[in-house]
């Protein structure tokens, strides 16, 4: 069964749960379901393979309440669910093992939204038969699942947050080229996707177990939200890390930035910050007043600056926006150009986040020491016959073999040359541009403007988006006002 057919099985059936309201809530609690059957599959291969002993009490383990499919159902499913099951898993909090405390953060702010035990047991027998996680060609499971489900909320991406490509974490770690023993972190790591990357990079590179054992240490990720944080976690076990403890449900943002110190600095630092979202008020008093800023991207690049290394590497990607916006901004590359080497802007074009935003985006290249002298930028074009990304035509990671057959070598970077996509900026010059790092490629012949046709047809269709949008949100406040009248 593909996995298209699989999540619209599972949503067909949690559609007919009268507790189960909106696309939002069924991923959500597919996911938790998902997390039980993962971590099963997983203690039961580690049991095998050596001492591990598993934190959760023999008969709330998926493979004893679950795994039967004609075992419980109906009100005593739910009862045991509600009552018992989740209970137990956020009282491991209480429980001093990293294990324990992974499936206690976790379930921490888990939520059973189903009704039915008759319908709950449907989907976890679905869930049973269908799925075998510890296949690798089901590794990327969850990325796929949660891009499914984002792609049918007409809301997706209204706070900044949008799904990274799988192609795009990719190129982005392949040019930071993590070495093993290399601390890496990603301060706003939503499911997980550039630190699976990073696990996939370092793998060949351990010998030992003691080797796997310093990559699960040195991945440090943090995210806001239990629903990303819930996939990030999973997601982690499914490659290989056993105890994903470094993976933290938290705000990296609300932590005082005087209060990191060199020995929290970090080797790597790879982000795709949320851009366009708004921190909460009094978020920004944790930063010194020259950072001072409610704007989510902005603060996450002071972060990253303060708690890069000496000679370390990052990867930001950011929109347009922050290239040539001032203010803040301003200060912020001012530093950038000042302490930092920003070595490489790679420019994408739209569409690259689609069907979640068409907001031009770029990757920031920057390692941490001398001040940057020359910066290159690449623009990445469209695939000959394309005028755009879509959902069914995505970035694809062979795209950028243009960029890794000019960059030189992963460290020097040696031999670069001009080309149609390449071009170079002194420092001095971006200074001069009052820290405008907007800088359009020279070598471009002419600009290509869109067909009207094309323009006004892409009008009426946006256009229709949005009435859909507003019919839905109507009909679901006529439904909500019903249920409570």
């Amino acid at each position: 069964m593909s996995i298209t057919t699989l999540v619209k099985s599972i949503q067909d059936i949690m559609r007919k749960d009268v507790g189960v309201d909106g696309d939002a809530q069924r991923i959500s609690q597919l996911a938790w379901l998902l997390f039980l059957k993962i971590l099963d599959d997983k203690e039961q291969e580690w049991e095998f393979e050596g001492d591990y002993k598993s934190p959760i009490p023999d008969r709330f383990r998926w493979s004893n309440w679950a795994k039967d499919s004609e075992g419980i159902t109906g009100d005593t499913l739910m009862n045991f669910v509600n009552t018992e099951l989740f209970p137990a898993l956020k009282a491991l909090q209480q429980v001093p093992t990293p294990q324990a405390q992974v499936i206690a953060g976790v379930f921490g702010d888990a939520y059973n939204y189903m009704k039915s035990g008759h319908l709950l047991r449907q989907v976890i027998n679905v869930i049973e038969a269908d799925l075998d996680l510890n296949r690798s060609s089901d590794r990327h499971l969850f990325n796929d699942i949660y891009e499914k489900i984002l792609s049918d909320l007409q809301s997706a991406g209204n706070a900044g947050e949008y799904y990274t490509p799988r192609a795009l974490t990719q190129f982005v770690v392949d040019m930071l080229d993590p070495r093993l023993g290399e601390s890496v972190l990603d301060p706003a790591c939503g499911t997980g996707g550039f630190l699976i990357c990073t696990v996939e990079r370092l793998k060949p590179q351990a010998q030992t177990t003691d080797d796997l054992r310093l990559i699960e240490g040195n991945l440090h990720g943090v995210e806001k939200k239990p629903l990303p944080h819930m996939l990030a976690v999973t997601n982690m076990m499914l490659h290989g890390i056993e105890t994903p403890s470094e993976i933290r449900r938290d705000n990296t943002l609300t932590r005082p930035l005087r209060d990191y110190g060199q020995a929290e600095e970090l080797d790597i630092i790879v982000a795709n910050p949320p851009f366009g979202g708004m921190e909460e008020n009094g978020i920004e008093q944790n930063f010194p007043a020259k950072y001072r800023t409610r704007e989510t991207a902005d603060l996450f690049m002071a972060l990253i600056m303060t708690r890069l290394k000496p000679g370390g590497r990052a990867g930001v990607v950011l929109p347009d926006g922050f290239l040539f916006g001032e203010g803040v901004k301003t200060t912020i590359k001012e530093e950038l150009l000042q302490d930092f080497n920003l070595h490489t802007v790679v420019r994408l074009p739209k569409g690259v986040f689609a069907p979640y935003t068409s907001i031009n985006t770029n990757v920031l290249f920057f390692e941490r020491g001398s001040p940057t002298e020359d910066i290159w930028f690449f623009e990445h074009p469209y695939p000959e016959g394309y005028k755009s990304y879509s959902k069914s035509r995505p970035l694809t990671i062979g795209e950028f073999d243009l960029e890794k057959d000019w960059w030189g070598s992963l460290r020097g970077r040696e031999g670069r040359e001009e080309t149609r996509h390449a071009w170079k900026v002194a420092a001095d010059e971006v200074r001069a541009r009052n820290y405008n790092l907007d800088v359009k490629n020279p070598h471009q012949d002419e600009v290509i403007h869109a067909d009207p046709a094309e323009l006004l047809a892409e009008y009426r269709e946006l256009n229709a988006q949005v009435r859909a949008a507003q019919d839905t949100l109507k009909d679901e406040l006529l439904a909500a006002l019903e249920r409570t009248a």
